[in-house]
């Protein structure tokens, strides 16, 4: 360990609590990956590639000159500007502007220190899907709780965890989780007092299924009771690098994070905010984005499907979360990897998000369009 002399070392410190972060141990076969005689391809992060849309570029240069501290409650533009991006593109009717929505400095943050701030700690325990984002599970071990994962209620049994992570369209898998699944989650976790905290941020890119919000007035009734949605501009307006994203939903929740957010000087610069309210004004923007991974995830599918692997879920999101079946149930992950590898393509493996992932890998659509063409010309090679 590194960092303070021995003698000023706590017993125990955060890190010690956290799992290894997953993707130093991509470097062997980043490297495999990056002598291929054509170059690398990586396909195993989720980071955009494409340019910003114009009108945020335009809002973050008009707000480039303010000189002073921005507010963590977002300006009040900023805040009706998102109530009305999620009653137009979701279908959130009735989310208060003043008290309802809280920006973010990106949802991995808040994501991060979400158990902690809702008051989870040892002796607490926070539900995260069997296939999750890693940062769930860092979240709820930073601030000290237990992690339980299961996808169905039925695995939860009697138990009253305190915080339960929802995330449609799934990561990594692009599951899409519907308004009768959800609907159940909500009747659930109120009969216990369980806050959901529902990850949206791919809610814009639901290709089979209808992926609906957890503030969906068909999932809660219009009750935003217990009920927290996280949504994000990185995917959906390419502003990965803006660090721009939301939670909305129980006034109170939400007005006892700004409470404690205020405390702890977590403000998203005043510059990004303006930059939020012109992308959030602009609907057609986000429209040319879905089309655009709709065709890479098409030509991507289909050579992925050539090349004899199955896709499972895909239903939503920025991944194809696919396998290939063989002798003794087919191929580990980290198999898998490499065999991406040898063809310069890097993917990743379904390991990173817990166990049920160990036969899968989560490929990104999140390449230039060039890029997936010529992925999908080594796969059918």
């Amino acid at each position: 360990m590194t960092g303070l002399p021995p003698q000023y070392r706590p017993r125990t410190t955060p890190a010690g609590r956290l799992p290894a972060f997953p993707w130093d141990s991509l470097a062997d076969a980043k490297a495999k990956a990056a002598a291929h005689e054509d170059g690398l391809i990586d396909l195993s992060i989720g980071t955009p590639v494409d340019d910003v849309f114009e009108s945020a570029r335009a809002g973050l240069a008009a707000g480039s000159a303010a000189p002073g501290y921005p507010q963590t409650a977002g300006t009040p533009e900023l805040r009706a500007a998102i109530a009305g991006a999620m009653e137009r593109r979701h279908g959130v009717a009735g989310l208060s502007a003043d008290r309802g929505v809280l920006p973010v400095v990106g949802t991995k943050e808040a994501i991060a220190w979400l158990p902690f701030l809702l008051g989870a700690g040892e002796g607490h325990t926070v539900v995260i899907p069997e296939l999750a984002y890693p940062t769930y599970e860092v979240g709820a071990r930073l601030a000290g709780a237990g992690v339980v994962r299961a996808d169905s209620l039925t695995q939860l049994g009697p138990s009253r965890p305190t915080l339960m992570y929802v995330n449609s369209p799934g990561n990594p898998s692009g599951r899409v989780l519907g308004v009768d699944h959800l609907r159940k989650v909500v009747e659930w976790a109120r009969e216990r007092g369980v806050i959901v905290v529902s990850d949206e941020c791919y809610l814009g890119l639901d290709w089979e299924l209808e992926a609906p919000s957890i503030l969906d007035p068909r999932v809660c009734g219009g009750d935003f009771t217990g009920l927290l949605a996280v949504h994000s501009l990185s995917k959906i307006a390419n502003m990965a690098s803006y660090r721009a994203g939301w939670l909305c939903g129980d006034e109170s929740l939400v007005q006892e994070l700004l409470a404690l957010r205020r405390q702890a000087g977590l403000m998203v610069p005043g510059p990004v905010q303006a930059a939020m309210v012109a992308s959030l004004d602009d609907d057609r923007s986000a429209e040319v984005q879905r089309a655009r991974y709709g065709r890479r995830r098409a030509v991507l599918r289909g050579a992925l499907e050539g090349a004899g692997f199955r896709v499972d879920d895909s239903d939503g999101g920025l991944y194809l979360w696919t396998t290939r079946d063989g002798v003794g149930g087919g191929e580990t992950c980290r198999e898998l990897v490499d065999w991406f590898a040898e063809r310069g393509i890097l993917v990743a493996p379904g390991e990173f998000y817990g166990p049920k992932g160990v036969r899968h890998v989560r490929i990104g659509l999140t390449a230039s369009d060039e890029a997936i063409d010529v992925a999908a010309g080594r796969l059918r090679a």
